[in-house]
């Protein structure tokens, strides 16, 4: 069911800007990222772009924490390529300040790269971009995913995983927290419900589905929701030939 730009600003405000304390009603059924874990989500990292905004002739710098999720195209390659939400390089306009993601290696330490900006949708209506990496992730290091040109099951569970900057499991973004067996509630071309649970900082990460032989797949890219019950992502589907044109 298609959603009107009205009501994508209204989550994408809803998630951004309300208190947390008044975005933490329910359960959570997150999980934070530990050894007993699957391993794919090592592909899930915390991404910063410095980023400036103008408001009434000032310019006002600040940095924006999101997620970003590695991928390949074959399990046996080092990887450089990442996926993450459009809105969160929109306000990157000083290329002297580099952008850098964060991830957990195998050894449990925190390997970061540099990455710069390829391509994207444009917009929130298709809020989806990829970057490339200046150097390569070894795959014995971060196991990057694997990714599926084809819409996730609606009828199975999905696993939401990002860097959420919520005062509770999500450590103010410094944790890893994935909500694994939440559903799809409603599905179109350009974007998919759920009620997976995130906050602000999981923007541009993961929605994993296992595919029919059991292997974890990139279906779809965080982009906005309520911090409650209400998470919405941009099918990989719907920008997978402009991802296999960057992935070498």
């Amino acid at each position: 069911m298609p959603r009107t730009t009205i009501g994508q600003s209204l989550l994408a405000t809803l998630l951004c800007s309300l208190p947390l304390a008044a975005l933490a009603g329910g359960e959570d059924a997150r999980r934070v990222f530990s050894a007993d874990s699957p391993d794919w989500l090592r592909a899930v990292g915390k991404l910063q772009v410095p980023a400036v905004r103008y408001e009434k002739g000032y310019s006002r710098h600040r940095r924006e924490n999101c997620s970003a999720t590695l991928v390949t195209a074959g399990a046996d390659k080092d990887a450089n390529t990442l996926v993450t939400a459009w809105h969160c390089l929109e306000d990157y306009s000083d290329l002297s300040k580099p952008i850098t993601v964060s991830l957990l290696t195998a050894s449990g330490e925190r390997l970061e790269r540099e990455a710069y900006s390829v391509a994207d949708g444009g917009g929130m209506q298709a809020d989806w971009a990829l970057l490339k990496l200046y150097q390569r992730v070894p795959r014995q290091q971060v196991p990057a995913l694997l990714w599926s040109s084809e819409p996730a099951d609606g009828a199975l569970p999905v696993t939401m995983a990002g860097y959420s900057g919520d005062a509770g499991l999500g450590a103010g973004g410094t944790a890893l927290t994935y909500d694994a067996g939440c559903r799809i509630t409603r599905q179109n071309r350009a974007e998919t419900e759920s009620d997976c649970r995130a906050f602000k900082g999981a923007s541009g990460g993961a929605v994993v589905q296992l595919d029919p032989a059991g292997v974890a797949r990139l279906y779809g890219v965080v982009s906005r929701g309520d911090g409650v019950s209400v998470s919405i992502f941009v099918p990989v589907s719907g920008f997978h030939r402009a991802l296999r044109r960057h992935l070498d």
